[in-house]
């Protein structure tokens, strides 16, 4: 295998969840996404154009204005200043809900290295991330910030994975969106394990505050698909609440209640301009980079 491609397994939730250091995965899941594209997702997005100046010693020959120097016989040098184009905002959600798996990783494992992935890619960029992470109410929040040392803040805030308490998403939404006072990013990474109205409401305050959302929804595959096929003891992770019962009593009704689900997220998310991405633990870590820089390039 060549180092290229071995880079590219760092795409798997599997093989990143081994690795304990969330700055380590951060790293190698970005790097080895960048290795499977035609160039590189850093565009230098910071730089503003502000002024010219007299060309001096030790200035860079590529910021020569040659247009200016064919008019004036001078030489000049674009003068940039260094502004932040966007500022992000990663709401995670660390419910008891969020520790479900029926595999190696859990949905708040793989939520915790998609959301540093995806910080580290915004600040190499020049973009600035902030995090929140919540279940019942917020329990850690970083401010935004462009700073490379910003991103230590957030991957050590991520290598805490301990899950909180009971899912309450509105309330949470609400505080943020009121809380947010710049146009940016909000990123939302849960299961929605919550009433999906209420949820849709604390959305739509975010777009009512002119923010541009992406819905990240983490599911395990199980959830959808509901293929257990032995008697199965069945535990609500947040109310303790039990049932016992033969899978096959129900499937049919579970699946469609969940597919359902899936559907009144998708219609609604698309009716208020909003991005609403279903995201299985199996599914390689680029598929969240992906729709992040797609939304990233169409807001230029």
């Amino acid at each position: 295998m060549t180092p290229k491609a071995d880079k590219r397994k760092y795409l798997q939730p599997e093989t990143v969840a081994m690795l304990n250091s969330m700055a380590l995965r951060a790293r190698l899941v970005v790097e080895g996404y960048i290795i499977g594209q035609h160039r590189s997702p850093y565009h230098g997005f910071s730089v503003e154009f502000a002024e010219h100046r007299s060309y001096g010693p030790g200035d860079e020959i590529r910021h020569i204005d040659w247009k200016l120097y064919g008019k004036t016989d001078r030489l000049y040098v674009k003068r940039y200043e260094e502004e932040t184009n966007l500022r992000a905002h990663l709401i995670l959600d660390t419910s008891r809900s969020m520790l479900y798996t029926s595999g190696k990783v859990s949905k708040l494992n793989y939520a915790n290295s998609l959301v540093a992935s995806l910080s580290y890619l915004m600040i190499n960029q020049q973009d600035a991330a902030g995090i929140v992470k919540f279940s019942d109410k917020i329990d850690s929040f970083i401010p935004p910030k462009s700073k490379p040392s910003h991103l230590n803040a957030i991957l050590t805030l991520l290598d805490d994975e301990k899950a909180g308490n009971d899912t309450k998403i509105e309330p949470v939404l609400h505080e943020m969106a009121d809380r947010i006072k710049k146009r940016g990013l909000v990123i939302l990474v849960s299961d929605l394990f919550d009433d999906p109205n209420q949820i849709m409401n604390g959305l739509k305050h975010f777009r009512h505050q002119k923010q541009e959302v992406i819905v990240f929804h983490i599911l395990d595959r199980k959830e959808l698909e509901f293929d257990f096929n032995t008697r199965t003891k069945f535990l609500d992770m947040e109310t303790g609440e039990e049932i016992t019962t033969e899978p096959w009593h129900i499937r049919s009704s579970y699946t469609d209640l969940v597919s359902g689900l899936q559907d009144y997220y998708r219609k609604e998310c698309r009716r208020n301009l909003i991005d609403y991405v279903p995201i299985f633990t199996d599914q390689n870590l680029d598929l969240g980079l992906t729709e992040y820089l797609n939304k990233r390039k169409k807001l230029g």
